[in-house]
């Protein structure tokens, strides 16, 4: 027996000490040799998790557990180093600068500020890791079919989702604003999903959030600099971020045409989150809608069996603020159901009972009233009464043109979404009336352009406007040219105005219409200033 021990000993002594081949560094037959093998970290990768000496063969000339488990970590280091070693697209190391610089300092106020502001980041942070991941599979890859481009954008839409989720389920922290103002505005990483220009859309989700950093601004300028710190680096990320689109992505995403499939490149690239079944980024759209009248939080009070009073109070009040309308909503007792005519039913229990239901809102009634659903189906019109163009209820119609014009006549665009208007000639005025995301391109005015009670509109001048009004309108955007630079702009009671001037290279300057004023009294009369914030 123990010459038997001996012997084996001194085999294996000899196998240590005898010279073995080398192969080359990192290769994968390497990795798979297991019988000649007897240290780690000799072959392979030199990284810290492969270098673990070990026994790597029992005595029965099998691999244990623990070397299988080393390989496992070498080939996945392997992967790492190979992915590192491949040169990265200009568009993503450009977007690399934007996570290097803003948002760096972005993440470094929000530590600052800490709590919930602190936790918001670190879900912006995944968000702009899980887009980079995306990207760096763009660059190596061809377009993917519907489906695979789904599942790639899962990470991305649910890093979105749950900032959106964080705000809602925090709605009375004391820095409630900075949540809404990265909420509003953190859909412009769903600008991959937007063609042929996702770069104005940057802008109006950065736009969306500005309602709530002015109130950071507002709360916090004379009280703490971080905060106005903070919204001046979230802002330059977005900035950027659109600068960034309009250089290497223009027209939309760009995929690598000489690429391999998405869907592989995107597993052997390292991913930065676990990814799993989702939607793709919400589609691109307006601002969302204002919050619904009501206690907000009723139904979770009422669930959790402490606030059933509070929720009642709110239901009677809803009730009551419909004014006449608050019988419409109960059914005629026949004559079969009144106990005096049938005493049948005086002894059996009671014929009807009104379900208890929460009372609509008065702005879902009154969309439900026979007079908007005739508003709503009234047909598309164009066609000249006397002097005026009526141009109404045209809706996702891109190619509507006046041609036949005279100096004399009026333009009136009423209740238009999603279309565009060319006005050819010379007329006196034109009118949009509650029009949404409409766009109205025109030759020349002799008096003005007004916008009254619109949405996400825009106007572009080809000739000449020597006058435009904007009033009640959220979201207009006017493109002047060199011969309309002299126009007056009169605004009252909008919002996101922004005039764009030409350059000599083509390409136009943004400039903002102020929103907020400062007035003071200044011992004779009011003395009214544009907001330092405005």
């Amino acid at each position: 027996m123990g010459s038997g021990l001996s012997r084996e000993h001194s085999v294996k002594s000899a196998v240590k000490s005898s010279p073995r081949q080398r192969r080359p560094k990192g290769s994968l037959h390497s990795l798979m040799e297991t019988d000649d093998e007897g240290e780690a970290g000799d072959e392979g990768c030199d990284c810290d998790c492969c270098r673990e000496e070990c026994d790597c063969v029992s005595e029965d000339g099998h691999m244990n557990t623990l070397q299988t488990d080393r390989q496992e970590r070498k080939l996945r280091c392997l992967a790492v180093e190979a992915e590192s070693k491949e040169a990265l697209a200009p568009s993503v190391l450009a977007f690399d600068e934007i996570v290097a610089g803003p948002f760096a300092a972005y993440l470094k106020c929000s530590k600052v500020i800490g709590g919930d502001v602190a936790q918001h980041a670190d879900m912006a942070q995944q968000g702009f890791k899980d887009q980079r991941h995306f990207l760096i599979v763009a660059s190596r890859s061809k377009a993917p079919v519907e489906a695979d481009l789904v599942k790639l954008l899962a990470p991305t839409s649910q890093a979105i989702q749950g900032i959106q989720s964080f705000r809602e389920k925090n709605r009375t922290s004391p820095l409630f604003n900075h949540l809404s103002a990265i909420s509003e505005s953190i859909p412009a990483l769903g600008w991959v999903t937007v063609a042929p220009a996702p770069g104005p859309y940057i802008k109006e989700m950065n736009d969306a959030g500005q309602f709530y950093t002015n109130r950071v601004l507002k709360d916090w300028k004379d009280k703490d600099k971080n905060h106005v710190d903070w919204v001046r680096a979230w802002i330059q990320v977005l900035t950027d971020l659109q600068a960034f689109v309009k250089q290497h992505h223009t027209t939309g995403l760009v995929w690598n045409a000489k690429g391999g499939d998405a869907v592989q490149n995107s597993s052997k690239t390292v991913p930065t989150s676990k990814a799993s079944s989702g939607g793709p980024p919400p589609p691109p759209g307006p601002p969302p809608p204002p919050m619904p009248a009501g206690d907000l939080f009723a139904e979770e009070s009422g669930a959790a069996g402490s606030g059933g009073d509070e929720q009642s109070r709110a239901q009677l009040f809803a009730a009551l603020n419909k004014g006449e309308d608050v019988t419409k909503g109960l059914k005629k007792v026949t004559s079969d159901m009144q106990t005096h005519k049938n005493p049948s039913l005086r002894s059996g229990p009671a014929p009807f009972t009104k379900p208890n239901v929460a009372p609509k809102p008065i702005g879902s009634v009154a969309a439900s009233s026979p007079a908007m659903q005739k508003a709503v189906e009234r047909p598309p019109r164009k066609e000249l009464e006397g002097k005026k163009w009526m141009i109404e209820y045209q809706k996702n119609q891109t190619g509507l043109v006046i041609s036949e014009t005279e100096m004399h006549q009026v333009v009136y665009i009423f209740k238009c979404e999603g279309s565009t208007i060319q006005v050819k000639g010379k007329v006196n005025s034109i009118v949009l009336d509650s029009c949404k995301k409409t766009s109205i391109v025109l030759d020349s005015v002799v008096s003005s352009v007004e916008f009254v009670n619109c949405q996400s509109v825009q106007m572009q001048v080809l000739t000449k406007v020597p006058t435009i009004s904007i009033d009640k309108t959220d979201g207009c955007q006017i493109y002047l040219n060199q011969a309309s630079l002299d126009v007056s702009i009169v605004s009252a009671k909008s919002s996101e105005m922004n005039v764009l001037v030409p350059k000599a290279d083509g390409d136009y300057v943004e400039y903002p219409i102020p929103e907020q004023f400062k007035t003071t009294y200044n011992g004779k009369g009011l003395t009214t200033i544009i907001s330092e914030i405005a």
